[in-house]
Parts: structure tokens; C-alpha cells; sequence
């Protein structure tokens, strides 16, 4: 049988992608399928960075095109991000194209860890990426990027975010003392993050990830509201009181329209640095059942382990201190899932039906 750019195509979108979800033709990521002398030649754009991901992608699509028609085929794949669909009423940022929160509904989750090192999994990815600490009371991201610069401003309107591992950053840790309590009522902390945020001159990201303070108050409101998020990420411990708070900021985010892209499962398990035991200290498979009740999707889990803390702590987070670690590799396949939801799409969540009696 000959091969034609229909067969290709056909071919192409019989492969269900499992970060995409749907065949490659209908999600719109082949931008080129022709036969040639040698095979096929097939180029792929995604719509998530995919540094780590590209050579099982390829693999994968000469191995269908090697089954489905005979043939070797030579294949690219890059990607292209753009700016997705943010609430009804607000739109993009100038310099953002992307602003995924990442959230708790409690403290001592872990979540600015977690953030940080996504933020640097999407750098290390291929994208271009800021972080923003939202965390007025409680700022922790200059000590996590190893980092006490000041921001200047070069117009005297707009400060240059901080640069450190790649990333751009700001937080109000980087214009205070670290000694210096913000002893302000909400009105002021929503000012100071909005500040944070519109003044400062964040430069072509793809994506500013905010790391948001734990609960649903002035900030994590403020922030749904008025500022126009792409998605959000949700993290929490398998225990059954940080999932209890971790269905708050969820359903939070539902309620003003922001789509979920998943749940972090941090703490996950414990392994022992003498027999290599695996305990589960938090409990098991939280993350799984509140990604599963709420209808979204449980996009990693990642373990209590002492290295995370201390390289946070050192200002070196585990992405860039130990890029081949177990630990890194999960925080990147994280975030290429959760770019790949916002990129294609998130489950819908699922609602009971409702029936109607007149009684």
C-alpha cells in the first residue's frame, strides 16, 4: 500500500498521545506529515515545553508509523506556547502569556517547595518562566532562590524582576528586611500583591507561577478575581486534615472559574536512609481520592525526603541541585502534565444528576 499524507495522517491520529490525551491530528499538533524517499517526514508542535519528554514522543510516533504502515519516518518535535483562556471578565497581562497558581488549603504542605521547583522544571522544560510570591506575611521564595537582591527600575515605573536559576522573581521579601513584620489588614496586603504584580516588568513568559499563602482569604480572593489565571494547581498530604482544607481551595478555584489542572500529592511516603523502607507517614492515596471526588486529576506524587528540604533551605532547589535525582524528574513530569492539561484541556468536573419530582 502506498503511503499518502491521508495514511500519514490517519496513522497520526490513531495514537493517543497520554499527555495530550486525544490523536496527535486532532489536537492539532502535526504541522507537517509527508511521504518522502525514506519514509515520512513528520513535524510536531505541542503546546507544552517538552525538553524531557521529546525523544519518548518521538519514539513512540515512528514506532506507530513503523507498525501501522512499514515505514521509518525522520521526526521533530517543539512546541509553541500561547495564552489561554483566563476568566470572562479580565484578560492577559503585558509579558504574560500563562499565570498558573499554585495553592493549599492549609500550611506545611510543603507548597512553596513544591512551587519553586515546578516553576524550575518548567524553565529546565523549555519555557520561559517567572515566579511570583504572593506571600505577604510570610514571604519564602528569596530564601529558596538563594537570592537577597533588591529590585531596581530602570523608567522609575516598573521594577525588573530578580533573575536566579533561570527563573524571574519577585516577592515582597526582595524589598523588605528579613526581620521585618508586615503588620497590615487585608486592604493592604491585596494592594501590596497587586503592586507586586502589575509593577513589575516581567519579561515574555510563558508562565508566572504564584505561589499563593495557604487558605481561601483576601489574597487567594483577590487574586481569583482579578487577576487573570490560566489554571491552578492544588497541593496537599495524603492526611485527612490537609485534604479537608486542600477541597476549600479547590472548589475555590472552581467557583470563579479557574480550572483546576490537578493535585500534588507532597510527603507522599518516607523512605529510610539506612534499609531503604518505604512508610507511608501522612497516610496513602489521599491525593488520588480528592483528585477522583472532584473530578480532576492527580498529576504526581512526591516524597517526604530530606534532600528537598535542604537544598531548598540552601537556596539551591532540588531541580537544579540534582537535575537527574528521582525527586527532580517527578517535579518535571508534573509540570509537563499540568502545561499539557491547560495546553488541551482538563476534565470536566462531574455533577450528579438531578431529578425533578412534583411531588
Amino acid at each position: 500500500m502506498a503511503v499518502t499524507r491521508e495514511t500519514l495522517l490517519a496513522a497520526l491520529d490513531g495514537y493517543v498521545d497520554p499527555l495530550i490525551g486525544q490523536g496527535l491530528v486532532t489536537a492539532g499538533a502535526v504541522r507537517r506529515a509527508e511521504p518522502s524517499a525514506e519514509g515520512a517526514r513528520i513535524d510536531i508542535e505541542l503546546g507544552f515545553p517538552a525538553a524531557g519528554y521529546r525523544e519518548t514522543l518521538i519514539s513512540a510516533v515512528r514506532a506507530v508509523l513503523r507498525e501501522q504502515l512499514g515505514i521509518d519516518a525522520q521526526v521533530s518535535v517543539d512546541w509553541k506556547i500561547t495564552e489561554h483562556t483566563v476568566q470572562k471578565t479580565l484578560q492577559t497581562l503585558p509579558g504574560i502569556r500563562n499565570i498558573i497558581a499554585v495553592a493549599s488549603g492549609k500550611g506545611g504542605v510543603g507548597k512553596s517547595t513544591v512551587a519553586v521547583n515546578l516553576a524550575l522544571a518548567l524553565v529546565a522544560e523549555g519555557a520561559r518562566v517567572g515566579i511570583l510570591d504572593a506571600d505577604i506575611y510570610g514571604p519564602s521564595q528569596p530564601r529558596m532562590l538563594g537570592t537577597s537582591e533588591r529590585p531596581v527600575s530602570t523608567d522609575g515605573k516598573r521594577m525588573s524582576p530578580i533573575r536566579a536559576h533561570g527563573l524571574q522573581a519577585m516577592s515582597i521579601g526582595f524589598l523588605v528586611d528579613d526581620d521585618q513584620p508586615m503588620i497590615w489588614r487585608g486592604p493592604m496586603v491585596t494592594q501590596a500583591l497587586a503592586q507586586l504584580l502589575g509593577e513589575t516588568a516581567w519579561d515574555n513568559l510563558d508562565y508566572l507561577i504564584v505561589d499563593l499563602p495557604p487558605g481561601t482569604g483576601d489574597i487567594q480572593l483577590s487574586l481569583s478575581q482579578r487577576i487573570p489565571v490560566s489554571g491552578a494547581v492544588i497541593v496537599t498530604t495524603p492526611q485527612d486534615i490537609a485534604l479537608l482544607d486542600a477541597r476549600k481551595g479547590l472548589q475555590m478555584f472552581r467557583k470563579v472559574e479557574v480550572p483546576v489542572l490537578g493535585v500534588v500529592e507532597n510527603m507522599a511516603w518516607h523512605t529510610c536512609s539506612n534499609c531503604g523502607h518505604h512508610e507511608a507517614i501522612f497516610g496513602e492515596g489521599g491525593g488520588a481520592r480528592l483528585a477522583a471526588q472532584y473530578g480532576t486529576e492527580l498529576l504526581g506524587q512526591l516524597p517526604l525526603e530530606l534532600s528537598i528540604r535542604e537544598q531548598a533551605d540552601s537556596g539551591c532547589p532540588t531541580v537544579v541541585a540534582d537535575p537527574e535525582s528521582n525527586s527532580a524528574q517527578r517535579y518535571r513530569a508534573i509540570a509537563r502534565l499540568a502545561t499539557a492539561r491547560l495546553a488541551y484541556g482538563v476534565k470536566a468536573p462531574e455533577f450528579p444528576d438531578i431529578e425533578v419530582v412534583d411531588d
